[in-house]
């Protein structure tokens, strides 16, 4: 009896499903489900453009690569996760990785939807349909080569020192900071973290939820140390450097910024490698590093 029940709600599922597409056909793209998961399970390319829409997921606080505009009256906890509006106010991101995803998305002819969520549900949210790809400066791990596939590296990076100036110095390196003397922080779940626990094990460690709880915290004298990646780190020193500041600027790892898509996508993978290669090439990549990198006008508006 459940073997033949089973069948029977595997037939109007069936049915169901095809009757959606149908529908979808005639009157638009197909819906999403109630979570914002797509219902199709076409290649991502093809979603997309039947869509007209590139949802890109990223996490606001990571600077220079994905910040709120403070000019919208929002501060970044004050931002719902994953919704563009408060109210009827719209928010404004901005930054390194949100100008690369805004051309990536006039380049297919879509509108570019961003995505702001925690970093740790990124791989999940994009694996169950909900984003089409991460650009939130994600460095490419093993462990994460498991569950996403890798567009090319866009950026070198590394995990950096940003310490107080009590230690100026003392402390000259990581290995410096081997002592349960030290307290340093950096943010659970990035290759930061990780590079704390496996190349400074011996010290105190203290996780923030956030990069920009952490930095604050070490402005404050109440930690020793922060680690994370040097893009942030530079921008954060070159924004606060006359407030307790020693920045420890030669990385001690060595780490690839990377796209990331579903597995076994191979269309999608070689149009984004092909997009990276175009853009370096017309001067639009070095406009934007530019722009996020190299200028400070920018320093004022952002959270």
């Amino acid at each position: 009896m459940t073997g033949a029940t089973d069948r029977l709600h595997g037939t109007k599922a069936w049915f169901a499903a095809a009757v959606l597409a149908l529908v979808a056909g005639v009157t638009g793209p197909p819906a999403a489900d109630a979570a914002g998961s797509r219902l199709a399970l076409q290649p991502s390319l093809d979603e997309i453009r039947r869509y007209g829409e590139l949802r890109v997921g990223f996490e606001v606080g990571f600077m220079p690569f994905q910040m709120i505009d403070q000019r919208g009256g929002l501060r970044e906890r004050q931002l719902p996760r994953a919704d563009l509006r408060r109210g009827a106010q719209r928010v404004s991101f901005v930054g390194f990785d949100v100008d690369i995803a805004r051309e990536m998305a006039k380049e297919l002819g879509v509108r570019f939807v961003p995505v702001n969520m925690a970093f740790p549900n990124l791989i999940t949210a994009l694996n169950a349909r909900k984003l089409d790809i991460i650009i939130s400066g994600m460095s490419i791990t093993e462990a994460r080569k498991e569950r996403v596939a890798f567009a090319d590296p866009y950026m070198s990076a590394g995990q950096t020192i940003l310490l107080h100036k009590r230690h100026a110095g003392v402390v000259t390196s990581y290995k410096d900071l081997d002592d349960p003397k030290f307290t340093v922080a950096s943010r659970p779940g990035t290759t930061g973290a990780a590079a704390v626990r496996s190349l400074i094990p011996n010290c105190t460690f203290k996780p923030f939820d956030t990069e920009a709880s952490a930095a604050v915290a070490l402005l404050a004298g109440k930690v020793d140390a922060f680690v994370y990646d040097r893009p942030h780190n530079a921008v954060f020193y070159a924004m606060h450097k006359d407030q307790n500041l020693v920045f420890l600027d030669k990385p001690f790892t060595s780490e690839q910024l990377a796209w990331a898509i579903r597995k076994d996508d191979p269309e999608f993978l070689k149009w984004l490698n092909g997009f990276l290669a175009k853009i370096k090439a017309d001067g639009r990549y070095d406009a934007i590093y530019n722009k996020w990198f190299n200028r400070t006008h920018w320093f004022a508006h952002v959270r």
